[in-house]
């Protein structure tokens, strides 16, 4: 859960966005169809911005959901989203809907995150690349980030974990660029401190008998003497009305050869 201090009045929140996304007072005010003055005021405490006015900044801000309800409660206004339990009876379609998704990838690997990476919902794909790890990183809640780097997860099983490890401590610092959130941070430098499994090769030293395909950076990983290559595509939901659902994540892991796609049928078929 991100945590953001309301005490501070809304102006200077919103300052502290627009700074963060490098934006001047006259970019912001074009933007949202405003002035740069009436900016102004509104981040010095001089005048004190309505409902609409905190919301249409937020969406050229490109604040997350969590964090437009903060600037509303810091202007005196009631929070705008809701932020329902994913076990609420109000989100059943949604986590029917998520069900059907997963088990119809199968037998290829998806799973559902929220905001810190904690997997909520995956399919039997997750679950056979997962098999053999230590019960202390598949104890509930399981965490994607904590499980791919431990040195006692998936890490020694990866094949270019150097590449991978970087794109995914590079996905993460983009996600704290935009949305505060200490949990996130605490993560990022947990996982970012582990120690690489001895023998992990770099880059320049591997001797891969498959070049990798042009069209993105894949994860190949072992897995009971086979090699698995994937290519990670990764969902949101438009236009979210509850910070629960902003914060979920599909990530689907397609096969990114033909003796992947075919021992993973062979395997769940």
């Amino acid at each position: 859960m991100t945590t953001v201090a309301t005490d501070t009045g809304v102006g200077p929140l919103l300052r502290g966005w627009r700074e963060q996304r490098r934006l001047s007072q006259l970019e912001l005010a074009l933007r949202a169809e405003s002035s740069a003055r009436h900016i102004s005021f509104v981040e010095t405490g001089r005048s004190r911005p309505s409902e609409e006015m905190i919301l249409r900044l937020a969406e050229h801000l490109d604040v997350p959901v969590r964090d437009r309800n903060a600037l509303l409660l810091a202007a005196g206004y009631a929070p705008r989203y809701a932020e329902s339990a994913l076990d609420a009876p109000e989100l059943e379609t949604l986590r029917e809907g998520i069900e059907r998704l997963l088990r119809g990838y199968e037998p290829f690997p998806a799973l559902v995150v929220d905001g810190s990476y904690t997997v909520v919902a995956a399919n039997r794909g997750v679950q056979l690349l997962l098999a053999g790890l230590p019960e202390h990183l598949l104890t509930p809640p399981l965490n994607a980030m904590r499980i791919t780097l431990h040195p006692e997860g998936l890490a020694p099983r990866i094949r270019n974990l150097r590449e991978w490890r970087g794109h995914l401590l590079a996905q993460m610092e983009r996600q704290i660029g935009l949305a505060r959130s200490e949990p996130l941070r605490a993560l990022y430098e947990e996982v970012a401190a582990y120690p690489l499994p001895e023998g992990t090769a770099d880059p320049d030293d591997r001797e891969d008998p498959e070049p990798y395909p042009y069209f993105a950076l894949p994860l190949r990983i072992e897995h009971d003497g086979h090699v698995l290559s994937f290519v990670s595509s990764i969902s949101t939901f438009n236009t979210p009305m509850d910070v629960t659902v902003a914060e979920l994540a599909i990530e689907t892991m397609l096969p990114a050869d033909p003796a992947t796609a075919a021992y993973l049928q062979s395997q769940t078929g």
